[in-house]
């Protein structure tokens, strides 16, 4: 399945139906009397954040969404039917845009979340509504409400609990290809990755987390060299960011520098996410080269750095007991958030 996480599509509710003029005309009844009925509802349009979907691919084909009118009144005092609700279905952590691509008119990311962005029109009023004791015949009926319309953009940020990043290269393929079951294309060339990959990972019955690989950041990202860093969207929701090195680069510490540099840039509050550093491809080192390495970028970063390999699976399962202690932490926190014993931040 291509991926996707933008998309602009047209949404419109549907229109309330008319109201009608309308009088009662019945054997052995002497007086008659107006008995025009309403118009019914229009049909709304509304968003719905559900489980089985992670691309916004479905929204490239079909871009125009319409609700139906609601049906027209009727003598005898019927009211017009109203219109079925048109319920669009959307990936979790989809947020809507208004046309202007700034204004966000709903995030919704949680299963089940619902947003509802157009509300059909009002059924028009029918005759009967307007008579009174000095207006007994009255031959006005109102159109219905039209409904509302709009051009939106969504934009998908996966949900995701660590979020990988790195240059090129680093090795972020490799390791979500090791420890879970997710298949990203792994060659000796940069930028394999072209689209955000989601692995799960089970260290236990219990315990498990997802992780968000995202296409390898260059020098300028923020600019939009390379790839750019529209992606980096795709982690903003993480509880912590796995930061890999290629330790057989030149220059480890400017390969940290450059990475942290396009997080601050690109702003959103990843630059202040917790970050485990972590100095890739060690089977490719010497001891003392390992060493020499991983005090550099410790004395750059000012945290420990661990070292590992994914292709030897060397201290991998270390790195996930790790991230799964930072998850943890994050999840409990945010059960107090929505508990109320701790105000959010």
């Amino acid at each position: 399945m291509k991926f996707l996480d933008q998309a602009k599509i047209y949404v419109k509710s549907g229109d309330g139906g008319d109201g009608v003029v309308a009088f009662r005309r019945e054997k052995y009844i002497e007086f008659g009397g107006p008995d025009g009925g309403n118009g019914g509802r229009g049909g709304d349009i509304i968003f719905e954040a559900v489980d089985n979907l992670n691309t916004l691919i479905d929204f490239r084909y079909t871009q125009h969404f319409r609700a139906r009118k609601g049906g027209n009144g009727a003598g005898s005092d019927r009211t017009g039917a109203a219109a079925e609700t048109v319920v669009i279905k959307v990936p979790i952590g989809t947020q809507i845009f208004d046309e202007d691509r700034e204004t966000m008119l709903g995030d919704l990311d949680t299963a089940g979340m619902r947003l509802l962005l157009c509300r059909g029109g009002d059924g028009g009023r029918g005759n009967a509504h307007y008579k009174t004791s000095t207006n007994r015949a009255p031959r006005r009926a109102d159109k219905g409400w039209p409904g509302e319309e709009r051009w939106v953009w969504l934009r998908l940020k996966l949900i995701a609990d660590v979020g990988l990043v790195g240059l090129p290269n680093a090795g972020k393929s490799t390791f979500l290809s090791t420890v879970s079951a997710a298949r990203p294309k792994i060659a000796d060339y940069p930028f394999t990755t072209l689209h955000p990959q989601l692995g799960v990972v089970r260290l236990s019955v219990t315990e498990e987390f997802v992780i968000a690989d995202i296409p390898g950041l260059i020098e300028g990202a923020h600019e939009g060299s390379g790839l750019g860093d529209r992606f980096l969207g795709h982690v903003e929701r993480c509880a912590v960011l796995l930061h890999l090195i290629d330790g057989t680069a030149e220059d480890v510490v400017e390969s940290w520098r450059t990475i942290r540099h396009e997080l601050s840039e690109y702003g959103g509050g990843l630059a202040e996410k917790p970050e485990i550093i972590v100095l890739n491809k060690i089977d490719a080192l010497l001891p003392e080269e390992i060493d020499e390495r991983r005090t550099a970028l410790e004395q750059a970063s000012g945290q420990t750095v661990m070292c590992m390999s994914s292709v030897a699976h060397m201290n991998v399962d270390t790195v996930l007991r790790q991230l799964q202690d930072y998850v943890t932490r994050n999840r409990a926190e945010k059960a107090e958030q929505e508990k109320g014993e701790i105000p959010a931040t």
